[in-house]
């Protein structure tokens, strides 16, 4: 299920929103303010955003530009302004598309669809080429298993290997220790979460110069790990 994020601080239109996005099968979070939604954009893995563009704390140019740095999801920014400048300014920060209020939710809906349905081409036709990932040094050809670092070549075992190039593929994407060994050793393997922390602690000795202050695979407290672009 596609999971969408409001940041919209109206409630009764967020709510609206909301409802008629269930109805077609989304999963659906809301926050009323512009810090929240950022701390939640950033934090949260959602398909698409639903950006208000004027919003208390943070407005929604601030949260589209904060959120480009970070990700290509696309990001619906909504508004009753009706000034071209401020549609200008939004598609030019990067939101895929500029709806001005007051809109239909059938017309949301279906905006919500085809945005989705293009970044999901978008995305397919980047994986069929993904056979080599370059990032801060780090070079990754998953054809013949070799990672290298400023040139020079790095070991690894089967599953380090795996480790390294699941986290390299989904970058700034923050991944539970539970998620991380269902994807690369199998909901039916045996073992534990454990192994997961073992093995971070091993990419991160033949990556990192300082393995105390990672640069490259960062722990997020309480949640998981991801790997910083």
């Amino acid at each position: 299920m596609k999971k969408i994020l409001i940041i919209e601080d109206e409630k009764s239109i967020a709510e609206l929103e909301r409802d008629y996005l269930e109805i077609n099968s989304y999963s659906v979070d809301i926050e009323y303010s512009g810090d929240s939604g950022l701390r939640r954009a950033k934090n949260g893995e959602y398909d698409l955003i639903i950006l208000d563009l004027m919003l208390p704390k943070v407005d929604g140019f601030e949260i589209c530009k904060q959120i480009r740095l970070e990700s290509n999801i696309p990001i619906l920014m909504v508004s009753a302004r009706k000034e071209d400048i401020d549609k200008v300014r939004g598609l030019g920060l990067g939101a895929d598309d500029y709806i001005i209020k007051p809109f239909s939710p059938g017309e949301l809906v279906a905006r919500v669809k085809a945005h989705l349905a293009r970044y999901d081409r978008l995305i397919g036709d980047k994986k069929e080429k993904k056979e080599e990932i370059r990032i801060r040094g780090i070079y990754i050809d998953k054809l013949s298993r070799r990672v290298f670092l400023n040139d020079d070549e790095i070991m690894f075992t089967t599953k380090e290997f795996d480790l390294l190039s699941f986290l390299a593929e989904h970058p700034n994407r923050v991944f539970s220790k539970n998620e991380i060994f269902e994807r690369i050793w199998g909901v039916d393997s045996l073992g534990d979460i454990a192994t997961v922390t073992v093995h971070i602690g091993k990419l991160r000795e033949k990556l990192e110069v300082n393995p105390a202050r990672p640069q490259y695979i960062e722990t997020v407290w309480g949640v998981g790990y991801r790997f910083k672009l």
